[in-house]
């Protein structure tokens, strides 16, 4: 462990430092939120074992296993992350209505909180760099998202976009990471306080556009990864210092703890997360916009499906959602009007029903996923464990089953779509979501 980081801790917290070291030596603490878009809190709790409540969130289990194989996550039922992590999206306080930004939003954890409290209103989750932006909307696609448009910016650009547009705004900014040293081995060896001041200059730069797309009266939240107060209080103490319509607000929560005194900032109005408080680490900061300044963004004109399109929907759904729009033939569907944005890179907006080729349609593994329509599929296989693992390989099984397109659904939660003949499922599980060789799919536990 790098000597300089342990003596700006020991500087930081002198009266906890030997539990601070203590908890370096201890497993990294494991989490699990339950997506309450797709399935209940009873559900997951009747099949997986060893858990405990997390306490900076509900919904949410502490856990000791790897659950990445296990099916309820294979279906979006469930997201896994550090318990601390799930404190930061509480202080947005999120109404169903709301237009919320999260602007650095890889790999998704926090973005796919914020989706599960929205009900009509629009999420925009950014993040610019390229492939952690492919990782953002698989996760997004996975837990069952409708409403949402990943974005593919730097700051500036979304700023001349979005001026004053949002009611909330999350920047999880990137940090130095401190809080994850015992998890990554890469941030012990690159470890330097240079880095620490290069995050700050990044992270006021972030901040600047973000405080310009907020609202007047619209929230916004500040959190990090790391320990270090020139990422964490001194920011706060900056934005106050030098965005006068900006208002430092307390964060309401109990967990955790008050931050450290600094010049030009309430240190008891932000909380901190410790090893000892139970997570690895967390910084959080709330902030309220004075004035009235806002701006609405544009929608698309609706468009509605052609005829093909329309007879695949009544083919394999009982409902539509009610806003459509096409883009190089492909369809896509939401339950909020599409936004009308001009130049920002758009990865996705809203759900992938699928594409036009050839006079045919053929349907999206990102349609089969979707929260709001999972009870809602005319033609479903419910599936074993074995015979979901023989899928998750790329492999057919043989049952009967109505022609055509089907979802292929676990405990009632569709985890892709095959197409059949009768007797024999043709699998469309996309390539790169399929298991390797030797791994499968977790076989349930008996919860004593």
């Amino acid at each position: 462990m790098n000597n300089e980081f342990l003596k700006r801790i020991q500087t930081l917290i002198p009266q906890e430092y030997e539990q601070f070291l203590a908890s370096l030596d201890q497993e990294v603490k494991k989490a699990m939120r339950i997506n309450q878009i797709k399935a209940s809190d009873q559900q997951v709790l009747s099949h997986i074992a060893h858990k405990e409540a997390n306490p900076f969130v509900s919904h949410s289990l502490i856990v000791n296993q790897s659950l990445g194989l296990d099916p309820y996550h294979i279906c979006g039922a469930i997201y896994l992350q550090e318990p601390s992590a799930s404190a930061v999206v509480k202080l947005l306080d999120i109404k169903e209505d709301d237009f919320v930004l999260d602007l650095c939003a890889a790999p998704g954890s926090k973005t796919t909180q914020i989706a599960e409290k929205l009900k009509d209103g629009m999420l925009v989750s950014n993040e610019i760099e390229p492939k952690r932006a492919q990782v953002l909307l698989s996760n997004l696609e996975r837990m069952g998202v409708t409403n949402f448009m990943v974005t593919n910016e730097d700051p500036k650009g979304l700023a001349r976009a979005f001026p004053a547009c949002f009611d909330k705004i999350l920047v999880d900014a990137p940090c130095s990471g401190e809080g994850m040293i015992k998890k990554h081995e890469i941030i012990q060896q690159e470890w330097s306080y240079e880095n620490i001041l290069y995050c700050a200059k990044r992270q006021k730069e972030i901040l600047t556009q973000a405080i310009s797309m907020l609202k007047g009266q619209g929230i916004l939240v500040y959190s990090t990864c790391t320990y270090a107060k020139e990422e964490n209080e001194d920011i706060v103490a900056w934005v106050l210092e030098n965005f006068e319509e900006m208002e430092q607000v307390e964060c309401d929560v109990k967990y955790g703890r008050q931050g450290f005194d600094t010049e030009g900032m309430d240190a008891s109005m932000v909380r901190r997360i410790f090893p000892m408080d139970g997570g690895e680490g967390q910084f959080m900061a709330k902030f309220r916009k004075k004035g009235t300044k806002e701006n609405s963004v544009k929608t698309l004109k609706n468009e509605m499906p052609n005829k093909t399109e329309k007879n695949f929907l009544n083919d394999q759904l009982d409902i539509w959602l009610p806003y459509f729009m096409h883009h190089k033939e492909k369809l896509y569907m939401m339950d909020h009007p599409f936004l009308d944005v001009k130049k920002v890179k758009v990865i996705r907006q809203g759900v992938l029903v699928g594409e036009m080729k050839k006079n045919r349609f053929e349907p999206a593994h990102a349609l089969y996923l979707n929260g709001l329509l999972k009870n809602h599929f005319r033609h479903t296989i419910a599936c074993t464990i074995d015979q979901m693992d023989e899928l998750m390989h790329g492999n057919q099984i043989s049952i009967g089953s109505d022609s055509g397109y089907v979802a292929l659904s676990y405990r009632g939660m569709p985890f892709g779509f095959g197409k059949s003949d009768g007797s024999r499922i043709n699998n469309k599980i996309p390539k790169g979501l399929r298991l390797l060789p030797n791994s499968h799919v977790r076989k349930e536990e008996k919860n004593e």
